[in-house]
């Protein structure tokens, strides 16, 4: 698949080079130096396996910027983008014995939302992958 197919696809996927566990730990800190404020980080494989059910490792970083839910927020017209904050990426590992980080690929749907709103998204997701571009370094 070419780069330019990636604009194309609800979801971004990158293969991590480093272990799961690393790869955790290398964006938890660069999410900070960003400035940006992680809000959860999720642990579905344990929360699966509370219920009985056995996965591989799944966890999923919710993170918002200040700067950019703010602006979201602040007005009634754009509050409606709400149920898609915070922004998160996944990091999983499959069966290939690999760790992945997915997204949601915001610049594909930025359009489709709204003036503010496609500015705010494009902003954010711009920041995201320079967040995961240098995690995977």
């Amino acid at each position: 698949m070419k780069d330019t197919d990636n604009k194309l696809r609800p979801f971004l996927e990158n293969l991590s080079p480093y272990p799961f566990d690393t790869t955790i730990e290398k964006l938890s800190l660069l999410i900070q130096e960003k400035q940006w404020k992680i809000s959860h980080i999720y642990d579905l494989q344990k929360t699966l396996h509370d219920h009985g059910k056995e996965i591989l490792a799944v966890k999923v970083i919710s993170l918002c910027h200040p700067r950019h839910s703010g602006k979201l927020l602040a007005t009634d017209d754009e509050r409606m983008v709400s149920s898609l904050m915070p922004c998160r990426i996944s990091v999983y590992e499959k069966s290939d014995g690999k760790t992945y980080i997915s997204r949601l690929n915001s610049s594909m749907l930025s359009p489709l939302i709204g003036d503010l709103a496609a500015d705010v998204m494009s902003r954010s997701a711009a920041d995201v992958e320079e967040i995961i571009r240098l995690a995977l370094q």
